[in-house]
């Protein structure tokens, strides 16, 4: 297994593509809260892959990266993601991320702004507003109390899936089996930890600062961060452009793959 060395923590990564090549600039995608990179896999490296170098990563204690058991922020998930493009070495790479991943990117460009030619950030916010920060206290308790996985999945998909796809009783009774085999790829406490980052998340007065084209993707029917977020930071941002996508909710990279994947390659090569 592939594991990047920062500062004696194993970081867990994949590159699918020759990063040695002349072609198209390398993606680096953060994954968003309770999931591994292997969420890439199945719908957006098909698309991706072919046409550009791709850097997939779990964050600390997900999956097979090493946990430092302490509270983290969105920033120090920059600093790691930001590790990796050193122990890569890559120059400057595209980088893509949702919700949690969407907030890492901004730190990332903040951070490093020379590193980031171009941002795409998927369904998150600049900072939570009360009802966001209610909600992410809310999952914290509920997996602090040890409740079933089905409780935890059905909670999370009543927030993150578009109702009609949640009328497909067949794809949710799938993905609660699929999710109870295989078993969480993070411990609870990693989880909590995951919500406090995300509440505790505001680049809102520093985004102005940033000046990387940057693409604003959303679910229209999207309830766990609904545009009105995206159009916050698209205000702050000097170059950036914002589409909602008809169908999907918070998982539109999910629901509507293929429109999402086209949107993301077209932005990606609009070289302006």
């Amino acid at each position: 297994m592939p594991f990047a060395d920062l500062a004696g923590r194993k970081l867990y990564y994949e590159c699918h593509g020759d990063l040695e090549s002349d072609g198209a600039r390398p993606l680096l995608l953060i994954m968003g809260m309770a999931g591994s990179c292997a969420g890439w896999l199945p719908l957006q490296m098909p698309d991706f892959a072919p046409t550009r170098p791709v850097i997939i990563f779990d964050h600390l204690g997900v999956g097979e990266s090493e946990d430092t058991g302490e509270p983290f922020t969105t920033r120090d998930l920059a600093q790691d993601a930001l590790g990796l493009l050193d122990c890569l070495e890559v120059e400057k790479a595209d980088v893509l991320g949702p919700f949690m991943g969407g907030m890492t990117a901004q730190e990332l460009a903040l951070l490093a702004p020379d590193r980031v030619e171009r941002l795409i950030l998927v369904g998150t916010y600049a900072r939570p507003d009360k009802k966001r920060l209610m909600l992410l206290k809310h999952w914290a308790e509920l997996v602090g109390m040890g409740l079933s996985t089905e409780t935890f999945i059905y909670n999370r998909l009543l927030w993150t899936l578009h109702e009609d796809t949640i009328e497909q009783s067949d794809l949710i009774q799938a993905m609660t089996d699929f999710y109870r085999k295989e078993g969480a790829p993070f411990s609870a406490d990693l989880f909590i930890r995951q919500c406090q980052a995300c509440a505790a998340h505001d680049t809102s007065t520093r985004l102005s600062a940033l000046e990387h084209p940057t693409l604003l993707l959303c679910g229209r029917n999207d309830i766990l961060t609904p545009p009105k977020f995206l159009r916050e930071i698209d205000q702050l941002l000097p170059d950036s452009r914002m589409v909602s996508l008809n169908y999907g909710g918070h998982l539109v990279m999910v629901e509507s793959a293929e429109r999402f994947n086209q949107i993301v390659l077209q932005f990606l090569d609009d070289e302006r």
